[in-house]
C-alpha cells in the first residue's frame, strides 16, 4: 500500500442538480480515510461530463488521478489501495446471518417488553415466528424472481406454478399468527405443510441429486446456496408447528 500522506489525489465526479453520483462520494470518502488530500473536481451538466470523458478518454465518471497518474474509478482505488473489490457474483451468507440476528434481536426485545427477561419460552418461539416473516418479506420483495428461483428445486411447485407465489403469502401469514399466538388452527396445519414440502424438496434437490442450486429463501435475486439454510427455515417451520400443536398449556406465546 502506497505512503498516502498528504498525496494529491483529483476527484472528477458528477454532481448536478438532476444527480449526485453515490460513486463520486464513496470515492472521495475512501481517498480521504486513507490519507489523501484530495482535489474535488465537480462536474456540473452533462455537456461538462461529455467533454471530461472525451478529453480523458474514459467512459465513466467519477475519475481519479493521484499524484498526475489516472487510477480509475471507485473499484480501480479500491484496488489501488490493496483493498478487496466486493464480488457481486460470489456466494455468500450474509444476508441470511443479517436475517436472523435481526429477528433475534426483535424476538428478545419482544421478551424483555412482555416478561422482563429475556430468556423465556416466548422469545424462542417469537424468534421462529420473526423470522418466518422477515424470510417472506424477502421474497415477496420481488415476487415473480422468487416464483422463478423456487421452480428450480420445490416439488409442488414444479407441479403447480402458482405455488410458488403463494408460498410467501403462507409463511408470512403463519408467521404473523404465530407472532400473535393467535387462530393456531390455521397457523399449524399451513406452516406444518409448507415446511414439510419444502424439506423434501431440499433435501432431494441437495442430498440426493446433488445438485448445486442457489437458494430462494431470502428472495429471488440472492447468491444464498440451496442446502443448509433452506433446510434450516423448513424444519423451523416444522418444529414450530408441532410444538405449538403439542406444547403444554400455559407456556410459552398466546398464554
Amino acid at each position: 500500500m502506497p505512503d498516502n500522506a498528504g498525496q494529491r489525489a483529483d476527484l472528477h465526479r458528477m454532481v448536478m442538480q438532476d444527480h449526485m453520483c453515490p460513486f463520486g462520494l464513496k470515492t472521495r470518502d475512501l481517498l480521504r480515510r486513507e490519507g489523501y488530500e484530495v482535489a474535488d473536481h465537480p462536474l456540473t451538466s452533462r455537456a461538462e461530463v461529455e467533454e471530461f470523458k472525451a478529453r480523458n478518454d474514459v467512459e465513466t465518471t467519477p475519475q481519479v488521478f493521484i499524484e498526475g497518474k489516472r487510477i480509475g474509478g471507485y473499484e480501480d482505488v479500491l484496488q489501488f489501495l490493496g483493498k478487496e473489490v466486493a464480488d457481486k457474483d460470489a456466494v455468500t451468507y450474509a444476508p441470511v446471518i443479517a436475517l436472523f440476528a435481526m429477528a433475534a434481536a426483535m424476538a428478545l426485545a419482544t421478551s424483555w417488553a412482555s416478561y422482563g427477561s429475556f430468556v423465556t419460552v416466548a422469545a424462542a418461539e417469537w424468534f421462529i415466528a420473526m423470522s418466518m416473516c422477515l424470510l417472506a418479506l424477502q421474497k415477496l420483495k420481488d415476487l415473480d424472481s422468487f416464483a422463478t428461483m423456487f421452480l428450480n428445486y420445490d416439488l409442488l411447485a414444479q407441479r403447480w406454478v402458482r405455488y410458488g407465489y403463494v408460498y410467501p403469502f403462507a409463511e408470512g401469514l403463519a408467521g404473523v399468527l404465530m407472532v400473535a399466538g393467535a387462530l393456531m388452527w390455521l397457523s399449524i396445519p399451513v406452516a406444518l405443510f409448507i415446511g414439510t414440502v419444502g424439506a423434501v424438496s431440499v433435501f432431494k434437490a441437495v442430498y440426493i441429486d446433488r445438485r448445486e442450486l442457489k437458494c430462494a429463501c431470502v428472495g429471488g435475486d440472492s447468491n444464498v446456496p440451496l442446502g443448509f439454510v433452506s433446510l434450516t427455515e423448513n424444519l423451523m417451520m416444522i418444529g414450530m408447528a408441532l410444538w405449538m400443536l403439542f406444547k403444554p398449556a400455559g407456556v410459552g406465546i398466546g398464554v
